[in-house]
């Protein structure tokens, strides 16, 4: 066997999920360009990037939806693309739209699913009523979904993903178009579902949600892997507390840099039509007043100077020089070019 099969024969025995040198293209995009990444056994992953970076073609690989171009894949040591059947029945999905049928009441909908996996109706049921209790869903669960809130069709969506027990579960933008109360319920849910040891894979392109729930964060870009590691490990790679700096003549910007590039301790960063600047500094005491006194010695006006933690937004700007809500060069091929499979749930 050589070095890099033993390599990784050695990861696949250890992690929950690993993608191994993904490559998929739609038409000329490449939606996948030799993506590899691992979600380590009951922690979340954070799979982060914008609209077309390649997250969801990810994800449909791992679920066995999309086959790629060249690559290997593993769910719980199973490879998925030698043994697709086998490998469904570990996964739970839930994808960027809820896919429950509106007809159906909340129980009736997670007993639907669950004769999907081949549960006896018995089970199906009984596992249903756990579900609805544990998602706060019981007085809602002889409901029609029709009548459901986004949180709550939200909540039950990702109850059917794990009407099975799957040992992994791969949540693809959970929180899309939901209101700000009803996303934090569902980051919740998730943070619940992780103290309990679920493996979770969460694509998402809001940052303030991977910092929040993610142990570990994978970040891609035009179908590539620019950065891995932990939320705090990547903030502090660009620089940690920062200093920010706001003004109205965007001329002004060369001048400002010039001014406190000796307080950086790394790049300078010139964003919002160079109306505005961050400083990376190690240790944020005392910085504030002295950027003010440069900046007055230099006779620059200023509108703003404070002082900030670094956020994953911050990461995502120095790696990829604009933000993850902001759509690549490269067009969206996860919703253009392939068609969101239905019904999102994934049996055997």
């Amino acid at each position: 066997m050589s070095t890099s099969a033993q390599g990784l024969a050695s990861r696949v025995s250890g992690a929950a999920v690993i993608a191994d040198d993904l490559y998929k293209s739609f038409g000329e995009t490449k939606a996948l360009a030799g993506v590899s990444f691992e979600v380590q056994r009951g922690t979340v992953l954070g799979l982060l990037g914008p609209n077309g970076a390649g997250k969801t073609t990810a994800v449909r690989v791992l679920t066995t939806l999309v086959r790629p171009e060249s690559g290997r894949a593993f769910i719980d040591g199973i490879d998925v693309l030698a043994e697709p059947t086998k490998a469904k029945a570990r996964i739970g999905l839930t994808g960027q739209y809820a896919a429950v049928d509106e007809r159906l009441t909340g129980l009736e909908n997670l007993e639907h699913v669950g004769r999907l996996y081949h549960l006896p109706i018995s089970t199906a049921k009984e596992r249903g009523r756990e579900l609805l209790e544990r998602f706060d869903l019981v007085d809602a669960s002889d409901r029609v979904v029709k009548g459901y809130s986004g949180g709550m069709r939200r909540r039950l969506d990702i109850a059917m993903s794990l009407i099975a027990k799957p040992s992994v579960l791969m949540l693809d933008e959970p929180t899309t178009g939901l209101d700000p109360r009803s996303r934090l319920a569902v980051w919740d849910l998730i943070e619940e579902l992780g103290r309990g040891g679920t493996t979770t894979l969460l694509t998402t392109q809001y940052l303030d949600e991977a910092d929040r729930l993610a142990d570990d964060v994978v970040v891609v870009d035009h179908g590539r892997v620019i950065a891995t590691g932990t939320p705090q490990v990547l903030k502090q790679q660009v620089g940690g507390d920062r200093i920010e700096i706001t003004f109205a003549d965007p001329c002004d910007a060369d001048r400002v840099v010039e001014a406190l590039r000796e307080q950086a301790c790394g790049e300078v960063l010139v964003l919002d039509e160079r109306r505005r600047v961050i400083v990376p500094v190690f240790e944020v005491q005392g910085m504030v007043p002295e950027a003010v006194r440069r900046l007055d010695r230099s006779e620059i006006p200023f509108n703003d100077v404070v002082a900030r933690e670094s956020t994953l937004d911050d990461v995502f700007f120095a790696l990829t020089g604009h933000g993850a809500s902001e759509n690549g060069a490269s067009a969206d091929a996860e919703s253009e070019s392939e068609p969101e499979p239905e019904p999102e749930k994934v049996a055997s």
